[in-house]
């Protein structure tokens, strides 16, 4: 089995961020699907960076005939992140009282990145999965936010304990995302970014073109 290389790890940390500056745009306003369960008033789930928007719609366009891309969230604000990471972190720290703070950190950052390395932050990922024409979400085996605990790992992208549907929606999801560029956070099936740390270390690339960035601004 390959290793997984968690968002913790310090080789992610070390990656150089060179900010190129590009703008986080509205995925509502492109050909892409967007879900509205991670919906906040000011609409900064919805935003990706131009750049990765660009991808996923190259990614929709070799998809097999009568599936879409469904985008679930992808900007998340920094102190969202931190919310997030903490609130799990705590509910760790509950189940595993005899865990080290060490532990606890490394277990929390399979579920939600650390905010100052956290690809969402960027606007360069985004939770995502696939529905029919209609627009119904499609079985990948478990729900987009899934922790590890309550999934029995099966939210894992390589789980072994799901159905052969699922199997064949995730292979169909990872290839399109894959040839467009995005990679995978591997305990997160439904987790894919471009152009954040994570991306970089995994692609090879000496520095990441996008790091933590303000909120969108609202109309």
């Amino acid at each position: 089995m390959a290793e997984v290389v968690l968002m913790c790890d310090p080789r992610v940390a070390a990656i150089p961020v060179h900010e190129c500056g590009e703008r986080l745009v509205d995925a509502r306003y492109s050909r892409l699907l967007v879900d509205h369960r991670r919906q906040d008033a000011e609409g900064a789930f919805a935003h990706v960076r131009e750049g990765v928007l660009g991808r996923l719609l190259a990614a929709q366009a070799g998809l097999p005939d009568g599936v879409r891309l469904l985008m679930v969230e992808g900007y998340r604000p920094l102190e969202l992140q931190e919310r997030y990471f903490d609130q799990y972190a705590q509910e760790l720290r509950a189940a595993k009282p005899s865990w080290s703070s060490d532990q606890v950190y490394r277990a929390a950052s399979r579920f939600v990145a650390p905010a100052q390395i956290a690809p969402h932050t960027a606007g360069a990922a985004v939770d995502i999965t696939l529905a029919d024409a209609d627009g119904r979400e499609l079985d990948l085996g478990t729900s987009t936010n899934a922790t590890p605990e309550q999934s029995n790992g099966a939210c894992y992208m390589d789980a072994k304990n799901i159905g052969a549907k699922a199997r064949y929606h995730r292979r169909i999801l990872a290839s399109a995302l894959t040839r467009a560029g995005l990679v995978n956070y591997p305990t997160e099936w439904w987790h894919w970014s471009y152009g954040d740390r994570y991306w970089a270390l995994m692609t090879r690339s000496p520095t990441a073109p996008y790091g933590p960035t303000a909120r969108p601004s609202t109309p």
